[in-house]
This record gives structure tokens, C-alpha cells and sequence, in this order.
């Protein structure tokens, strides 16, 4: 490891802006103020609130939860209405059977 390259790494006094204040250490020198800390959060202190925005849980619940009635199964497309789908050569040749005779009556 080389010498002199790396930043000293000492105490540090946390203060939050509620007044709690608490040591750690760190590679800044002095004291840290912070916002929110452990003791006001709202995760931490349990006040947390959920909120629900329009009843958007009510309406998941009611769609997907309470048993509701799958959404509907589409059909799939014709091998010749289908994009970029693979046909077999009997398919191929009847479809082209198919636009000669109506290219060509």
C-alpha cells in the first residue's frame, strides 16, 4: 500500500437538523449536518403513512385479487397475416397457387 495517498479517516459529529446529534467516522474533517436522521424518519419512528392515490390498490385488488374474470385470450393471426411468420413449403406453394390464380383469372 503506498504512503501518503490515502485520506485520514477519524471522528465525525453528526448533527440533524431535529436537534439529535450521535459520532461516526469518516474522511471529512469537522461536523456533518444532515436532514432526517434515524430518530425523526418516518420509516424508522413507525408515523410512516400509505398514502393511496385515487384508490389505485382498491382497483388492483378488484382486478386482479377478488377473482375477477381473466382478460380475454387473443387469437392468433393467420400463418399468412402473421409478420415475419415462418410457413412451410406446402404453405408457400399454395399461396403463391393462390395470388397467381388471382392475378391471373
Amino acid at each position: 500500500m503506498k504512503t501518503e495517498i490515502h485520506p485520514e479517516y477519524g471522528p465525525v459529529t453528526l448533527q440533524c437538523a431535529c436537534g439529535n446529534s450521535f459520532q461516526t467516522q469518516s474522511t471529512i474533517k469537522g461536523s456533518i449536518r444532515v436532514d432526517v436522521c434515524s430518530s425523526c424518519h418516518p420509516f424508522f419512528t413507525g408515523k410512516q403513512k400509505v398514502m393511496d392515490i385515487a384508490g389505485r390498490i382498491d382497483r388492483f385488488n378488484k382486478k386482479f385479487v377478488s377473482g375477477a374474470a381473466p382478460a380475454p385470450v387473443k387469437k392468433p393471426k393467420a400463418p399468412e397475416q402473421a409478420f415475419g411468420a415462418k410457413l412451410s413449403i406446402r404453405e408457400k406453394l399454395q399461396a403463391a397457387k393462390d395470388k397467381a390464380a388471382i392475378q391471373n383469372p
